[in-house]
């Protein structure tokens, strides 16, 4: 048997590329979230009303969810050096449009075209994880992936606040430029120059393309659109989702049977990545629903806007520079099991979500910081197990299918999250309002001495509805708790015992191991 070629050393010059991957890929999670948190004054400055202002995040989610699924077939097309920085430039290029656009249906178009060049970048940080680091660095590397999906998210409403308060609503999209020129030119001077491989188009998956593409998109819009337009009481839902569906499944058909597919789905045979795919999508709706409850129920309950909850978010983001290499590290000692590590973290956010089920009205920001701070250790434990299972044992020349599949689950995830929080939070907003006005009316006389104590009907009113919302954040806790759960009992059954990947790489596995 011929023996592997040494994998190159990890040069100075080689790990400022892999920096200026790491800034693209933070760059594209901080346009989106910011962007997305700033949306009333955006809507505000532009005179947008706010049925119109939806479309502007949900259109742009639908492009960057669905692009994800084909960025990594082109980005070894073109390279991966000149398609990052090309997405790089055309990200910077179209959001210092954004704010120009001469009309709305003009910002709908360059927040799509925005969309489709932001989906490029997060997943050519993993490819070139996988294809570059040393087997003893790799965890560290996955952990640079793991900090854009923790830190990236929970720096977005620091940053919102802060342009939206003391700069200009125009800063949430123009932010990103010094933070592209600065990856360009680092991804330019470390990265190596691959050939390009333009006769890969001979053998090009249109049909592939062209179910995907609008799938992904269709079924996004309809997840991020449904609670607005009361879900399949809409014919315009029940398109989006019904074709988008059908679509999904020709998609799926058609890539297992490709030859050169942007789905390798067989890749689902190995139990660690079947899990890892799947635990993902919990840990997704996890991540944004226990970073989302609290901004609500604060925002609508005492009138907070993104800069009184900026400390929430920065008590995760800041102590998860030091918390996420530090899992790294341990998570590459060979005694140390991933699935314990991500069965501590997913009982630590079952923990914060069961803590956060016991709100009441009397919250305010401080009741929240012992919850937040229990996801300073949950949110890496959990992501970083995720990326060992799902990466350990994978070839370079798998990264490019494990990544598109990985990244586009986690995309899609997000807006399923958003989808179930919305939807379920009207739902169950408007069975305990309905529940506390008949728990009034069967009580004539409370309702009189409430009425005469607060002087007004419309003060009760405002006092049912306050009600209704912390019940229903309590709810949205409870939920979240449950899918914690669910998936917890999942780790014992399906991921099978891995190695650090220095374990697992130089030596020749066992014999009927």
């Amino acid at each position: 048997m011929q023996p592997k070629p040494a994998q190159a050393p990890l040069t100075l010059r080689l790990t400022v590329g892999l920096l200026g991957m790491l800034l693209a890929s933070l760059l594209a999670i901080l346009n989106e979230q910011v962007t997305a948190l700033a949306l009333p004054d955006i809507q505000g400055a532009l005179s947008i009303g706010h049925d119109d202002g939806t479309w502007l995040t949900t259109l742009f989610e639908a492009a960057n969810v669905a692009t994800m699924v084909f960025a990594p077939w082109f980005g070894i097309t073109f390279t991966l050096k000149r398609f990052t920085i090309g997405a790089v430039i055309a990200t910077m290029f179209f959001g210092f449009l954004c704010p120009l656009a001469p009309s709305l249906h003009a910002l709908y178009l360059v927040r799509v075209l925005q969309g489709v060049a932001g989906g490029c970048l997060p997943p050519m940080l993993i490819i070139v994880a996988l294809r570059y680091l040393p087997p003893r660095v790799k965890l560290y590397g996955l952990a640079g992936y793991a900090l854009t999906a923790t830190f990236g998210p929970s720096l977005g409403t620091p940053l919102a606040a802060l342009w939206t308060e003391y700069v200009s609503w125009r800063m949430a999209f123009w932010q990103i430029v010094p933070l592209g020129l600065l990856s360009c030119v680092a991804i330019q001077q470390g990265l190596p120059s691959d050939p390009l491989k333009l006769e890969r188009f001979g053998s090009f998956n249109w049909t592939g393309f062209l179910t995907g593409f609008p799938a992904v998109a269709m079924l996004v819009i309809g997840l991020l659109q449904g609670d607005r337009l009361d879900w399949l009481s809409s014919d315009f839902i029940r398109v989006m989702l019904g074709g988008g569906m059908l679509l999904i499944v020709v998609f799926l058909c058609n890539e297992w049977f490709h030859p050169l597919p942007f789905f390798k789905l067989q890749l689902l045979e190995r139990r660690n990545f079947a899990h890892g795919l799947s635990t993902l999508v919990g840990a997704v709706i996890l991540l944004v629903g226990v970073a989302a409850i609290p901004g609500q129920y604060l925002a609508r309950i005492h009138g907070y806007r993104p800069l009184q909850t900026a400390p929430l978010s920065l008590l995760v983001a800041l102590p998860l520079l030091i918390v996420l290499p530090l899992t790294a590290a341990i998570m590459n000692l060979r005694r140390v099991d991933h699935r314990w590590v991500m069965t501590v973290g997913l009982s630590l956010m079952v923990a914060t979500c069961l803590m956060g089920s016991f709100m009441t009205s009397e919250w305010i920001r401080d009741n929240f910081y012992w919850l937040q701070s229990l996801q300073i250790l949950a949110q890496p434990m959990v992501i970083l197990a995720i990326l060992m299972g799902v990466t350990t044992g994978l070839p370079p020349t798998e990264g490019p299918f494990a990544s598109a599949m990985f990244n586009s689950v986690k995309s899609f995830s997000a807006a399923i999250a958003t989808a179930l929080i919305e939807g379920l939070g009207t739902d169950r907003e408007r069975l305990h309002s309905n529940m506390l006005v008949d728990h009034l009316g069967n009580h004539a006389l409370v309702a009189s001495q409430s009425i005469d104590a607060t002087h007004s009907l419309g003060e009760l009113a405002h006092r049912i509805h306050e009600q209704a919302v912390v019940l229903t954040s309590a709810d949205l806790y409870r939920v979240m708790a449950c899918i914690a759960i669910a998936f917890l009992f999942l780790v014992p059954v399906l991921p099978v015992r891995i190695y650090p990947p220095w374990c697992t790489t130089p030596p020749a596995p066992t014999k009927g191991r």
